[in-house]
């Protein structure tokens, strides 16, 4: 097990204003063959869904190694839908599809009794959103160092600012920042210099 301190408790004085520690704790054994055994049940789960959805498409599901290499670390099990004509399962600027994920993860993780890491994509959506990110984050830094003003986005998911917030991480000469709430949470690029 891994146990994180996220709060410190305190005992307080004669038990007034004592407060619980709070931890996070995860498992690092992982059982041999249980992420194939994971992969199938969220191949079925989401061929389920899609079946229920009235969507005729194929799912070929793979087991990739964790992003970051982390010791303990989970592999990313990513489902592929291919099909003719899928727009629907995107929607618009995503949000069925991670919808859809989403509920996928619900189920899988409920059946595992283990949250897992899935990744569901459709014809290639995320890799082609995730280049046109890239390419509109040094974009909008170049222009944020022509004109020293600082550059705010549109709003967009939580995984879509993480991939703006990576790309540009490593310039020297603007910073990213996440401001606003829920829906409406968007990233500004800013010059470093004032």
């Amino acid at each position: 097990m891994e146990v994180t301190v996220v709060k410190e408790g305190r005992h307080g004085i004669l038990g007034l204003g004592a407060e619980e520690a709070r931890v996070r704790v995860r498992s690092l054994v992982r059982v041999p063959g249980e992420e194939s055994d994971i992969a199938e049940a969220a191949k079925e789960v989401l061929e389920t869904l899609l079946a229920r959805m009235g969507v005729v498409a194929s799912v070929v599901s793979q087991t990739k190694p964790p992003v970051e290499g982390g010791e303990g670390a989970s592999s990313v099990i990513t489902l592929d839908v291919t099909d003719d004509d899928l727009g629907i399962l995107i929607g618009r600027r995503g949000q069925t599809l991670s919808s859809l994920q989403y509920i996928v993860r619900l189920i899988v993780a409920h059946q595992a009794k283990a949250w897992v890491p899935i990744v569901i994509d459709v014809e290639g959506y995320k890799q082609r959103r995730y280049g046109v990110l890239q390419a509109l984050a040094r974009r909008m830094a170049e222009q944020v160092k022509v004109k020293g003003r600082p550059f705010a986005l549109e709003p967009m998911p939580a995984y879509e600012r993480r991939i703006i917030h990576i790309t540009l991480a490593d310039d020297p000469d603007v910073i990213t920042e996440s401001i606003g709430e829920g829906e409406a949470r968007k990233v500004v690029i800013m010059s470093k210099e004032p």
